[in-house]
């Protein structure tokens, strides 16, 4: 696992160079006549802040920054390297009151034994995670019924999402279906997957 914190403080160049591995799993460096290749599978987590201040926009300590300013922060990332992302999920903060009573959740355990659940549920069905799925896998896998189709097409369209994203969406939406134990994906996990490209729908504000 590689985990990135403050994505944007990092180099664009030294982020964009990610990309290949993130697709392949393997790292080639040319020098010359002579090329070797290193294995480079990991997952990657990063984090980041909606405003240079670490402040939401809605926020009032971020007022301080203009609308072009907080563009040109999220544009540090590219948009090739988010496309390579899966999910990108905001994370509010937890209100006071949340804190102070200490709700309970679910522990590691319960959720590690759902992971594991639907990682055998993959590996039974095909042999490897929903992650390393090819396109024509993709299609035969990860199926949906003619007006989920429909309502994914329409949010690639409005959103001007990629062909690399559409796959990423539809696989992250079998997995949600697998965790669920169901045979079919479903509208919810569809919607769920969709819900889960956050910085799709701030696309236009990110420079590509």
């Amino acid at each position: 696992m590689l985990f990135l914190d403050e994505l944007p403080e990092y180099s664009r160049a030294v982020l964009d160079v990610l990309r290949e591995p993130l697709e392949s799993g393997k790292i080639v460096i040319s020098r010359a006549a002579r090329q070797i290749t290193f294995p480079a599978s990991f997952q990657l987590v990063a984090a980041m802040n909606p405003t240079p201040g670490g402040y939401a926009a809605s926020d009032p300590r971020s007022q301080s920054y203009s609308a072009e300013q907080i563009r040109q922060y999220m544009s540090r990332v590219s948009g090739p390297f988010l496309d390579r992302i899966d999910m990108h999920v905001e994370v509010p903060p937890v209100p006071t009151q949340v804190l102070a009573a200490g709700q309970a959740s679910e522990s590691s355990a319960q959720v590690r034994q759902r992971v594991e659940q639907a990682w055998q549920i993959q590996l039974d069905r095909q042999g490897k995670g929903n992650h390393l799925l090819s396109t024509r896998e993709i299609d035969h896998f990860c199926r949906l019924q003619n007006a989920d189709s429909q309502l994914l097409q329409t949010a690639v369209d409005r959103l001007g999402l990629s062909a690399r994203s559409y796959h990423r969406i539809l696989k992250v939406a079998r997995t949600l279906a697998d965790l669920d134990q169901t045979k079919e994906i479903q509208r919810p996990h569809l919607t769920e997957a969709l819900g889960y490209r956050q910085l799709d729908r701030i696309g236009n504000n990110i420079a590509r």
